[in-house]
């Protein structure tokens, strides 16, 4: 590689750069880098004097970024963040590699968990490591080498596999239908409906494929997780438009009825997706022919 030296700024004035512009004062950076207030100054001037720009300017006694710095700086932390996990990942790499995945919170626990034994049995020297997130996010940002997704298959710069389509039911506690009986979709409306904020229109494409087709608005009140509406719906504050593998138990139980006789698919869809540059990572390949082979819609849960 024949880039000229001055383009490659040391760690130390990069973590500095992206800490001031990150934290807003040189005080805050110093505190969390342990280092001095001159320090960091110290490794910004440095990095100018290598670089031959300014990057920073004085506003009474605080030391802020040029623009120029600031977006130099959001580019920098996008490859700190990225020379962290490379780092992590080399110190604890098991032989068969590691796959960070991110997960719903609800279906990761439900539906994928449970068939993770499974995979370490067949697979014990790949590593998976979790953390949940709920909407769809920047790979490049986020470190994770792939996700479990609801949604469609368009999220930008990326390859996916269906792992199952969602099925809906209608449901509520047995006190608010004391008699246990199937409810019309017309009634159905009529009553408190309680919404999850990952599918602002369920409710609404549930009325619509039961050709309720009324338009105006639908009150009611959202949770933001599966597992808080279902406890909505358990204490008796609505009907929970729930996926129908969430409250398989709670229905055999009688913590919950169900309003309508049978499930409806949505249009969504739950995926694992992957960034186009994971694509031949040894840990992720594994990982992904395994699970195609518990991605089929019909296949049934673990008990």
């Amino acid at each position: 590689m024949n880039t000229p030296r001055r383009l490659f700024p040391s760690i130390s004035s990069l973590r500095a750069l992206e800490a001031l512009d990150r934290l807003g004062s040189a005080s805050a950076a110093a505190d969390e880098l342990a280092l001095t207030q001159s320090a960091i100054s110290r490794q910004i001037q440095t990095m100018e004097r290598q670089m031959g720009i300014v990057l920073t300017r004085r506003d009474g006694k605080r030391l802020g970024l040029t623009p120029a710095a600031r977006s130099y700086a959001a580019e920098m932390r996008k490859v700190l963040n990225q020379i962290a996990q490379a780092s992590l990942r080399l110190q604890v790499a098991p032989l068969g590699g590691t796959l960070n995945l991110a997960i719903l919170p609800t279906f990761g626990m439900r539906w994928l968990v449970p068939r993770l034994p499974a995979f370490s049995r067949q697979h014990p020297d790949v590593t998976v490591n979790m953390a949940t997130r709920l909407k769809p996010f920047n790979f490049e940002m986020e470190g994770f080498d792939a996700a479990v997704h609801f949604g469609d298959s368009n999220w930008p710069d990326t390859d996916s596999l269906l792992l199952r389509h969602e099925q809906v039911i209608p449901v509520c506690s047995p006190e608010l239908i004391p008699h246990g009986q199937p409810v019309r979709p017309v009634d159905i409306r009529k009553m408190p409906l309680l919404h999850i904020q990952t599918r602002p229109t369920a409710w609404r494409a549930w009325f619509a494929a039961q050709g309720v087709l009324d338009t105006s608005p639908l009150p009611g009140t959202l949770y933001d997780q599966f597992s808080t509406i279902t406890q909505a719906a358990l204490h008796g504050l609505g009907v929970a438009l729930m996926p129908d593998y969430l409250i398989e138990r709670d229905l055999a139980q009688g913590r919950l009825v169900a309003l309508h006789g049978r499930a409806t698919e949505t249009e969504g869809a739950y995926y694992l997706v992957w960034p186009h540059s994971k694509s031949h990572d040894p840990a992720l390949q594994t990982f992904r022919d395994w699970l195609a082979t518990q991605a089929q819609p019909e296949d049934p849960l673990p008990r």
